[in-house]
């Protein structure tokens, strides 16, 4: 391979597509609404976290105080979501089989374990075929068309947002403020039933002091943490850019509202599910039903099953929504294989939703559910540190018209307008930004035993204060004039903070977690040296003369605006 021929390729790893690339129309139906975005955004984030992850975080590690959590990571989840606002599937699935299972008395594990299990390392017990199969239904419904998905998931959300109000309206009657006020001698007296007999509670380990913080704030931060994961969905509000009526008003408004949404929700819940029952009682594996019990009112967890399936409905329709999106637009950009840019007759893509549909049913019938969370988990904290990085780089980038180094660079007296210099420290200084996030986080949870040692401490000091420092300069640094409907406040803080909390969450993650993600982003890059980085639309741009004018998606929009018409756009059709 000649030296022009590596030059060109490491080119070819740099190249960056234009907001609105010449030749390029969305084929899409605009049809979506902001009740539509703030109802797939709450469907796809309020699932099964609602009704277990507050049971499990309240009895071993935050006690009351878990309100508290929620709101924490409610805050962290917004730094993120603020970061998508300006930007414009299986594990669910997993547990909505086991629900509807443990409806019927387990049958369909029983019968799998016994007639087709699967012992081997990674895997589930046995093949889950009732969670593919349930993939490969909601697949169909999302490429019958957007606007009937829409409906649906509409449906399900009012449904699991009723049951919701049911369980806080009921817990606030019901509820005792004496559970927040727990002494230590409480729970040393306490007893709880297991098979049958009572034992006393300090024989099943340590469940805390008692009171609103029983494990400390420590305890609290930790519960934090694990809380963050409940507000892991609303992402999928950011792929609807090119269905929805307005996209620069309806996305922002979408990702915050429904982030609210499911605070109030998490909120109301795990407080009233402390107040009924106190928090060393309460069931891991179903809290809801057995605080009911607990209050005499049995029956009711019926009407919770019933907002569980709902629940996990809706969490899966909108996890399974973005990825045909995803897989759409780099397939429009000659990243991926060109049928998965095919649109149906109803303005769907068809191939997209389809391909990934089979996919993640594999992955449903094979993997174990804990492997899937954290395969989940890894990928979008991931997606959540790019955009911020991303809204760092693209808001201290050169304006293209503006490309001149006449104002030199100073660290004191920075230019007025971007430069190229000023834009590369900003760039230089995100990625050193990254390793002392890396390095922070694996301190304080690899290192946590010594802090306490002088030169740790110093250590932590230096990282800091060389954190502040970025911070500084990056804020001294212009900013591009180029505006949006809706952008990121707060810069370059909010950025910076939120790669922090998922770089942090990260390393909590496994080793086998680390390791399955290694591979599928080995996958990911083959396909991209293999296909993509020959095939790309953007390649083909830069080596065509741009002789003719090319009306472009927002143009479109603006003319249809002036008109009082929305004239269609052009269609693929399968």
């Amino acid at each position: 391979m000649s030296c022009g021929s590596v030059l060109s390729f490491l080119k070819s790893l740099s190249r960056r597509k234009p907001l609105e690339p010449d030749g390029e129309q969305s084929d899409f139906k605009r049809c979506l609404t902001t009740l539509d975005l703030v109802a797939l955004g709450v469907g796809s984030t309020l699932g099964a976290g609602v009704y277990v992850l507050s049971g499990e975080v309240a009895r071993t590690v935050a006690g009351p105080s878990i309100i508290i959590s929620f709101f924490i990571a409610a805050v962290a989840s917004v730094f993120a979501g603020l970061c998508y606002a300006e930007f414009g599937t299986s594990s669910v699935a997993r547990a909505w089989s086991g629900t509807f299972d443990d409806l019927i008395g387990n049958v369909i594990a029983n019968y799998l374990r016994a007639n087709a299990a699967m012992n081997l390392p990674g895997l589930a017990p046995y093949p889950d075929f009732f969670a593919a199969a349930l993939i490969m239904l909601l697949a169909g419904i999302l490429a019958f068309g957007v606007k009937e998905s829409a409906i649906v998931n509409k449906i399900f959300t009012a449904v699991n947002i009723l049951v919701l109000l049911f369980v806080i309206i009921s817990g606030f009657i019901k509820g005792d403020i004496g559970n927040w006020q727990l002494t230590e001698e409480d729970i040393i007296n306490a007893s709880i039933p297991v098979n049958g007999s009572a034992i006393n509670i300090t024989d099943l380990g340590n469940y805390g002091a008692g009171g609103f913080f029983p494990f400390g704030f420590d305890g609290t931060l930790a519960g934090a943490a694990t809380c963050f994961y409940a507000f892991v969905g609303f992402d999928c509000i950011a792929t609807t850019g090119e269905e929805v009526r307005n996209p620069q008003k309806s996305i922002p408004v979408g990702i915050v509202a429904s982030l609210l949404i499911c605070f109030l929700a998490y909120f109301g819940v795990s407080a009233a599910l402390t107040l009924m029952m106190p928090y060393y009682q309460l069931s891991v594996q179903s809290p809801l039903p057995a605080a009911f019990t607990h209050v005499g009112w049995e029956p009711a967890k019926y009407v919770v099953a019933v907002g569980s399936l709902c629940a996990l409905s809706t969490s899966l329709l909108g996890s399974m929504f973005p990825m045909p999106r995803v897989l759409f637009a780099m397939a429009r950009d000659g990243l991926l294989f060109k049928p998965l840019s095919n649109i149906s007759s109803r303005q769907s893509p068809v191939i997209a939703t389809l391909a990934s549909g089979v996919v993640a049913a594999i992955m449903a019938l094979v993997f174990d559910l804990k492997a899937l969370v954290d395969m989940m988990s890894i990928g979008t904290l991931f997606a959540y540190t790019l955009v911020a990085i991303c809204i760092l780089i693209l808001r201290y980038q050169t304006d293209s018209d503006e490309m001149n180094e006449k104002q030199k660079w100073n660290l004191l007296r920075p230019p007025s307008s971007p430069t190229l210099t000023s834009s590369k420290v900003v760039s230089y200084l995100t990625i050193f930004t990254i390793v002392l996030a890396v390095v922070l986080s694996i301190i304080l949870t690899k290192g946590i035993n010594l802090v306490k040692e002088w030169w740790m401490i110093l250590i932590i000091t230096l990282a800091l204060l060389f954190l502040l420092t970025i911070v500084i300069i990056i804020w001294r640094q212009p900013q591009s004039s180029v505006k949006a409907a809706f952008m990121v406040p707060l810069l370059p803080v909010l950025p910076i903070l939120s790669t922090f909390v998922n770089v942090y969450l990260m390393v909590q993650l496994g080793g086998d977690t680390w390791i399955r993600y290694a591979v599928w982003m080995a996958i990911g890059l083959l396909i991209y040296f293999a296909y993509g980085v020959w095939h790309s639309v953007q390649k083909k741009r830069e080596q065509t003369p741009h002789n003719v004018q090319v009306e472009t998606v927002n143009a479109h929009l603006e003319k249809a605006n002036k008109d009082g018409s929305y004239p269609p756009l052009p269609q693929t059709k399968l």
